[in-house]
């Protein structure tokens, strides 16, 4: 046994900020001692989060699948000629919000392609179609990348961008076009997504017009174990200064349809062992973040329900309709019953509770 690891986990479980050269550490354990980094992890989950596996009944709506951004790990988004594309328009969306609505969802994600003629004003039009359809439904929506076109698109600024938005009716911010916060990783795998230090500046204006948003990672691609905790290290230091996360969200790379993968430049998604300390560091080292989602639809739900003993807390959402990890590659995505995320929570001895997207237990 490695002592060293036993200490370290006793000194965070004891208050101690861990180091960035700690959680390299840790993520390169590769014995039994994953199973000690789960139990400290799940300690600290208990005293931060309680025994309560949360939950949110929502629904996605992507828009369209046409994007301007030849992202690597994408199976979902197609180039003009392609086949397969859509493009919803108001009386489509319309009825999906209203089928949300009728579904009892208290929460509408929609996230999509950078249509070449969108503009901040289309994503304006989107988000009142579905505030119109579905009044009282909390919208999650858009992202920093959507963001930065949007305001690049109409020649104004992000925080313009933010302030329409908000105006329209957003709720709060996906987290999402983070993929690895490092530039070099960044150039190989969406080169044309913004940068680092744009993707920080956007999510900290939204924090400050009182956007919350979530923070994600996309792993198991071609990062090093470094590269992951200097995107831990970005996440801890801004909701050090704005507190606008509400959870993180670890995204395990869904590699079969993807280019970066069929090109030879990612390998094939990251390993159960990893999955898991992904989750249990993230636990212990984003000691300022009191939500970890365990994602059903990357890992399925055995490894997810293996997560909640590794220091998650939360099991996402039910989804009704899920476009991205499908296009990659990935199977049942679709939908998750409650009834089915009851029996996994209470398979490892914890309840289930339905949430809002803000995390308030309904």
């Amino acid at each position: 046994m490695d002592h060293a690891i036993r200490t370290l986990l006793d000194d965070v479980i004891g208050g101690h900020r861990m180091t960035s050269e700690e959680a390299v550490t840790l993520f390169n354990v590769h014995d039994r001692q994953v199973w000690e980094i789960a139990q400290a992890a799940d300690q600290l989950r208990e005293e931060r989060a309680g025994d309560a596996v949360s939950y949110v009944r929502n629904q996605n709506i992507n828009v369209t699948n046409l994007c301007v951004n030849a992202c690597g790990f994408c199976g979902f988004c197609k180039k003009p000629g392609d086949t397969g594309i859509y493009f919803y328009d108001r009386a489509a969306i319309q009825e999906k919000a209203a089928m949300a609505h009728k579904r009892g969802v208290s929460e509408i994600c929609t996230v999509s392609g950078l249509h070449p003629d969108f503009t901040a004003q289309s994503y304006i039009d989107v988000y009142r179609w579905i505030r119109e359809a579905a009044p009282d439904v909390h919208l999650h929506a858009s992202n920093p990348m959507e963001v930065a076109y949007a305001a690049r698109r109409s020649h104004i600024t992000t925080v313009e961008v933010l302030n329409m938005m908000k105006e329209a009716g957003l709720g709060s911010m996906c987290g999402t076009a983070a993929e690895i916060l490092v530039d070099e990783v960044r150039q190989k795998i969406c080169k044309d997504k913004i940068l680092t230090r744009d993707w920080v500046r956007i999510i900290t204006e939204a924090h400050g017009l009182g956007i919350r948003s979530t923070a994600t990672i996309m792993y198991g691609h071609c990062e090093s174990y470094p590269d992951v905790v200097q995107h831990l290290s970005v996440l801890r230091e801004i909701q050090d200064e704005t507190s606008g996360f509400t959870e993180f969200v670890p995204l395990s790379f869904i590699h079969m349809n993807t280019p970066l993968f069929k090109a030879g430049l990612a390998r094939a998604g990251a390993t159960g062992r990893e999955d898991l300390l992904m989750v249990a560091v993230g636990r212990l080292f984003l000691d300022n973040i009191k939500n970890i989602q365990v994602s059903w639809v990357k890992e399925g739900i055995k490894l997810a329900q293996l997560g909640l003993i590794a220091g998650a807390n939360d099991l996402g959402g039910t989804m009704f309709e899920e476009s991205i990890s499908k296009g990659a590659g990935a199977t049942n995505t679709d939908y998750l019953d409650p009834a089915e995320m009851q029996r996994v929570a209470e398979d490892v001895g914890r309840p289930l509770r339905q949430r809002t997207t803000l995390y308030e237990l309904m």
